[in-house]
């Protein structure tokens, strides 16, 4: 076992993540005796000028975690990748877009007009944040908000992936001793099972060879019963489709897998997958009883792309041409 240099960086997230690896508890000290922390500007005292003055290469691997909104967090990815050797995208938000990702239903200039024109508590002089502004001292500069959300590899490649929102802790552990001990595995690998989430949930036993689906419920509507399959219940579970490394905490604090930790992958479009899964589930046969059980999906397109939109096919709902990962930010 080698000691490695590491940096940590955090882009358009919610800092999930950083707790995730705070998590680590004791274990944190054996890491952070094995690893140089290069790196870290949310926990220790780095900035980016000090990424800048390392040669080329110099970082043995980068957690980066976050997907890429702004000018500023492209501009801080590609200057990682150029100092690591290796770069892993770190959570849902860097693998598949995550929550963040969602804003690609929407247009950049409507989320900045809902945000700073048509919020009552904000300012009324009707300003939207502006990339350049002359002051008498000189010119006050702001990241430029990008026309959409990327994730991390469509804007730098990327070796490794630690899915999860946020990557569970025995991941990480894995993902770390894989490092240290040298056994890491083919790059572009996904450092987690590739099999589905009902593989090991602890509620299997109870899944039914068919499913009977008459009706969708939501959690707030009815009492889950903590001992059998939630989705054979009529609650939208996403388990079957979802690959599986995260010990179900979801499932065991009687709730339904959202698919945070994303597809496996035999799955090309984890969205498209979801909506496939769903509509064989269900016991209607006629089109208009099918339309109304559909109808008792909440957001059914914010369900299915939760986590993982700028990663999917769709990419973004945006009239016009499909911009996906071509975009230059800057």
């Amino acid at each position: 076992m080698v000691n490695i240099k590491a940096a940590f960086n955090w882009l358009a997230s919610c800092g999930g993540c950083e707790e995730a690896i705070v998590d680590l508890h004791e274990e944190l000290l054996n890491v952070v005796e094995a690893v140089d922390i290069v790196y870290w500007p949310c926990a220790l005292d780095f900035k980016k000028e000090d990424v800048e003055r390392m040669t080329d290469g110099e970082i043995d691997v980068s957690f980066i975690n976050g997907a890429v909104r702004t000018s500023d967090e492209e501009e801080t990815a590609v200057l990682l990748r150029r100092k690591s050797k290796y770069v892993i995208a770190f959570g849902s938000c860097a693998h598949l877009g995550g929550i963040p990702g969602m804003g690609n239903f929407i247009s950049a200039k409507e989320i900045l007009r809902n945000s700073y024109l048509e919020s009552p508590s904000l300012n009324q002089n009707e300003m939207t944040p502006q990339v350049e502004t002359r002051q008498p001292e000189g010119i006050v500069t702001l990241p430029r908000f990008c026309d959409s959300v990327r994730t991390l590899d469509q804007t730098i490649p990327v070796d490794y992936y630690l899915p999860g929102c946020p990557p569970p802790t025995r991941l990480i552990k894995e993902a770390l001793r894989a490092l240290l001990g040298g056994e890491l595995p083919a790059r572009g690998s996904v450092l987690a099972p590739d099999i589905a989430q009902c593989h090991e949930c602890p509620r299997k036993v109870t899944k039914p060879d068919e499913f009977h689906i008459t009706e969708w419920k939501r959690p707030h509507e009815a009492v889950i019963d903590p001992e059998r399959c939630i989705l054979a219940q009529g609650f939208l579970c996403l388990g079957p489709v979802t690959r599986c490394g995260c010990d179900s905490p979801c499932i065991k604090a009687n709730m339904p897998c959202t698919g945070c930790i994303g597809p496996i992958s035999q799955i090309k479009d984890y969205g498209a997958k979801a909506v496939a899964a769903i509509a064989s589930l269900f016991d209607n046969r006629e089109e208009h009883e099918i339309e109304a059980t559909l109808d008792q999906i909440i957001d059914p397109a914010g369900t299915v792309y939760r986590y993982c939109l700028p990663a999917s096919q769709l990419f973004q709902r945006l009239p016009g041409e499909n911009k996906r990962h071509n975009e230059v930010c800057a």
